[in-house]
């Protein structure tokens, strides 16, 4: 009776057991409604992980299309949605990761050994149930431990997503804008020509001398390696966005983007409003506090499994003796114990006393970085949302009002058609600027929106235009 109460309690013990080790499961569909929920800015909740091929004739559809009109940067993160394979790949890959987590939470499958000994008459018919005792004994802390490891695999997915449209965005961008740049670079290319070409037959008939001709000839090769270099530019940045979108050839025919930027916004986002969407659930802290979690939860673990591991083994023996013709059984219990001779453990746990120190410390480090990572992104925003205004307030319209003037003095015979163009080229040369202050502030805001979910992205690039031009009368150097 004692013995068969004693396996009743194990048994019982050990579905209870298997049980709490089933909750330790990864759902996808779940996680990825998780991310439409953290990142609803980002994805516009149509995040999901395409496995049949329904679904990817309905995205393919879908990516048919938006590709029909001049492609929006909204319009570009949700072709990326339903149409990048790269996207496909880190659902398809924190899928994996949080599975793998959740298996370090489960109990390993007990073995079954069977053996048959013969000896003369004699024969023995041995069986055999073992199962890790500490795998039993440790599984509430290993289901915690996988518990938090599903939880850092998922903030990394999200975090990766976030990334990921972030480039989208910043793609577009560069190439919207990497388009108009190349449109005034033919522009100022074609002036640099003409006027080329009327100083080489004003020295023909003897009114240049050799060096104004040779400034004129000057300026039109310059103009030419410029527009050399902003061709190779746009086609750099759209097939940068068409492997950002995952477009296949056919589609990459079919796409059109529009002819200019976005208009800036009449209002820049006040600091207020970045400092409340920045709270603690920011992505990097979460992130960071789920690994010290992790690490001191493993830490607790290894403190036991680091020492030794325990084997429990259940056994039924079935002896028969031919002679005489009986039969006799034996049952019984066996623990294995493995023992610290040669190997304490002192190294794992140092180890694991490492990791968890390292865990805190990258903790605080990311407390401690993200308002200033915040606060430079603001700025960078900021700078660039001020600079693109005054191109578009100020210079712009200056360099309008003196292209109008010269115009007339032209008229009136007060310039010559040398400085005409001179002043025709100033002036896209400012446009030129406008454009890549304008692109700067957007790429800037794509930037921005990643640093308030706490994922800090950097456009890598100056805040001031590349491109500067005087608002000065043009023609003075000809």
């Amino acid at each position: 009776m004692a013995l068969g109460a004693i396996q009743a309690k194990l048994t019982l013990s050990a579905l209870v057991l298997i049980l709490l080790a089933g909750c330790a499961s990864v759902n996808p569909d779940q996680n990825i409604r998780r991310i439409n929920d953290e990142a609803a800015s980002f994805t516009g909740g149509n995040l999901a992980l395409v496995r049949t091929q329904q679904e990817r004739d309905e995205r393919a559809k879908a990516a048919q299309t938006l590709l029909a009109q001049p492609l929006q940067q909204k319009d570009a993160v949700q072709l990326a949605l339903v149409n990048s394979p790269s996207l496909q790949t880190l659902l398809a890959q924190g899928w994996a990761a949080s599975a793998s987590a959740a298996q370090a939470g489960r109990i390993g499958n007990p073995v079954f050994s069977f053996e048959r000994m013969a000896s003369g008459d004699g024969l023995e018919l041995g069986r055999a149930l073992s199962i890790g005792l500490l795998d039993i004994l440790t599984l509430p802390a290993r289901h915690s431990i996988a518990i938090r490891r599903i939880e850092q695999a998922q903030l990394r997915l999200t975090s990766d997503v976030v990334d990921q449209i972030t480039r989208v965005r910043q793609g577009w961008v560069r190439a919207v804008a990497a388009q108009q740049t190349l449109k005034y670079a033919q522009q100022v290319y074609e002036s640099a020509q003409a006027s080329a070409e009327l100083a080489k037959r004003m020295q023909a008939v003897g009114n240049f001398n050799r060096m104004t001709r040779a400034r004129e000839q000057a300026f039109y090769a310059d103009a030419a390696t410029r527009l050399s270099t902003a061709q190779h530019q746009a086609t750099a940045s759209r097939e940068e966005l068409v492997r950002l979108l995952g477009l296949d050839e056919a589609q990459e025919q079919a796409l059109k983007l529009p002819e200019r930027l976005m208009d800036l916004p009449k209002q820049p986002l006040a600091p207020e409003a970045v400092a409340t969407q920045a709270t603690q659930s920011r992505l990097d802290i979460r992130l960071a506090q789920a690994a010290l979690d992790d690490a001191a939860k493993a830490q607790g673990l290894n403190m036991v499994t680091s020492f030794t591991d325990i084997e429990l083994e259940g056994r039924r023996n079935t002896g028969f003796d031919g002679a005489e013709g009986t039969r006799s059984t034996a049952r019984g219990w066996e623990i294995s114990v493995r023992l610290p001779i040669f190997d304490s453990g002192a190294m794992l746990r140092g180890a694991m006393n490492a990791q968890t120190l390292a865990a805190a410390n990258l903790l605080e480090s990311t407390m401690r970085s993200a308002g200033s990572n915040l606060r430079e992104s603001y700025s960078a925003y900021r700078s660039a949302y001020d600079v693109a205004r005054h191109y578009r307030d100020e210079i712009v319209p200056l360099r309008k009002v003196i292209s109008e003037e010269n115009q007339l003095r032209y008229n009136g015979m007060l310039i010559s058609v040398f400085e005409l163009l001179a002043d025709a080229r100033d002036q896209v040369s400012t446009v030129t600027a406008a454009i890549d202050a304008q692109q700067q502030f957007w790429l800037t805001d794509a930037a921005i929106q990643a640093a308030v979910i706490g994922r800090p992205s950097n456009p890598n690039l100056p805040v001031t235009p590349s491109t500067t031009s005087s608002v000065s009368s043009g023609g003075a150097g000809h």
